[in-house]
């Protein structure tokens, strides 16, 4: 039965070996199938279990489903927010000798839902909010990495709640394209695009008496347009200012940080008008900042401490003229030049108030609040007896 079946694979999967593989998808018993939340596809989809795994399972021509099995692979090598792909099924024919299909498996991504799913029967427009949100975010942080979807909906997507809000992943890659700069125009095709779809897909749900007749779906669709832009420009859009202005590198970083986007790489320049600053934005995980800062400088920290103190040794590396430089001998200079004398200056009937690292992060607090107020770059010894005098000294001893 199996004997012109083919698997692609870059890892030996014996047990799908064991599915009917003779059968088109919609003819695979229950017996085989598991019942999962799938969102609206073009294409016949199932969920199976193999292993302790859920496997999702799609029916798609043999050159589609390679285009996308490659695609997907470079992508999550990528680290880019999407699912990973486990195989390519070819040579598939059934018990008749009929050929049938191709067959994409991808694992499931665990805790995840489509649209529709997240919907249920009533929808808030603080639900409808926050799935744009995060689907803008998606599409921006596809593109940076050079990814033209061609084909952006909500049905294309992927939900995992988040703390309230919601993080979103590619499911379907079958008309995407990894270039290594994405055009201007492919990005404006991918945004007019969603614009289109999104409406669509809303507009179906108020025909099916999900969503509100009076809610605007263009609207929404417009919101989404709107959100990439400025996303857009925030991340990728250069900055002039004098180099007395260093609180405004602080508070671009801020703006990224709030955003999600950690800066990995912070590059300035002089020119006849000042100073540019270019930024390249890097998503990362939970705890990312304490362990490197751990591994950089030995110091124990918080996550929202870490952060703050990457920010201002990448900032002390671009200001220095260290942009070359290892990471590692930067944050060496930085612990001996900023971090160990701002503690110093700390005088010691205060010192054991607050850890360190927490001491630290309050006077670059205090620094960044002092300077946007002043509008330039207050010194750092300035800024620490400040500190001092606004702050620590009125800070109840027993903490």
């Amino acid at each position: 039965m199996y004997k012109s079946l083919q698997i692609t694979s870059a890892k030996a999967e014996p047990a799908l070996l064991d599915l009917p593989w003779h059968l088109p998808l919609e003819e695979w018993p229950d017996s085989v199938t598991t019942a999962l939340p799938r969102g609206i596809s073009r294409h016949v989809v199932r969920f199976v279990e193999l292993d302790r795994k859920f496997l999702a399972v799609k029916e798609i021509g043999e050159t589609v489903a390679h285009h996308e099995y490659q695609l997907l692979r470079d992508l999550n090598r990528l680290e880019a927010p999407c699912v990973q792909p486990l195989a390519v099924i070819t040579g598939r024919f059934s018990e008749d000798g009929e050929p049938l299909n191709a067959a994409l498996v991808t694992r499931r991504l665990e805790f995840s839902l489509p649209y529709r799913a997240i919907f249920g029967q009533t929808i808030r427009q603080e639900t409808v909010d926050r799935l744009i949100n995060a689907l803008t975010v998606l599409l921006v942080r596809l593109h940076l990495l050079g990814f033209f979807w061609g084909d952006v909906s909500l049905s294309n997507t992927l939900f995992r709640r988040d703390a309230g809000e919601f993080s979103a992943y590619l499911v379907d890659a079958e008309t995407g394209e990894l270039h290594q700069n994405l055009s201007p125009n492919k990005r404006a095709y991918d945004i007019d695009v969603a614009r289109t779809n999104i409406i669509g897909e809303l507009m179906d749900l108020q025909a099916g008496g999900i969503l509100d007749e009076e809610f605007d779906s263009v609207a929404v669709g417009d919101q989404l347009a709107e959100r990439y832009h400025n996303l857009w420009a925030e991340l990728t859009s250069e900055e002039s200012f004098e180099l007395s202005e260093r609180w405004r590198v602080d508070a671009r970083i801020r703006r990224l940080n709030e955003l999600g986007f950690e800066v990995g790489e912070l590059s300035m320049r002089t020119d006849a008008g000042g100073t540019s600053l270019s930024i390249a934005p890097k998503v990362v995980d939970a705890g990312h900042y304490s362990r490197k800062v751990m591994r950089l400088t030995g110091l124990d920290v918080e996550e929202k401490q870490g952060r703050r103190i990457m920010n201002d040794i990448e900032s002390y590396r671009a200001i220095s003229g260290q942009s070359g430089s290892p990471l590692s001998i930067v944050a060496h200079e930085w612990m001996t030049n900023i971090f160990e004398p701002t503690i110093r200056a700390i005088p010691p009937e205060y010192q054991h108030q607050l850890p360190p690292a927490q001491m630290f992060h309050e006077i670059l607090e205090h620094r960044w609040f002092i300077s946007e107020q002043a509008g330039f770059d207050v010194p750092m010894h300035d800024a620490v007896q400040s500190y001092i005098y606004n702050v620590l000294r009125h800070r109840p001893t027993a903490q």
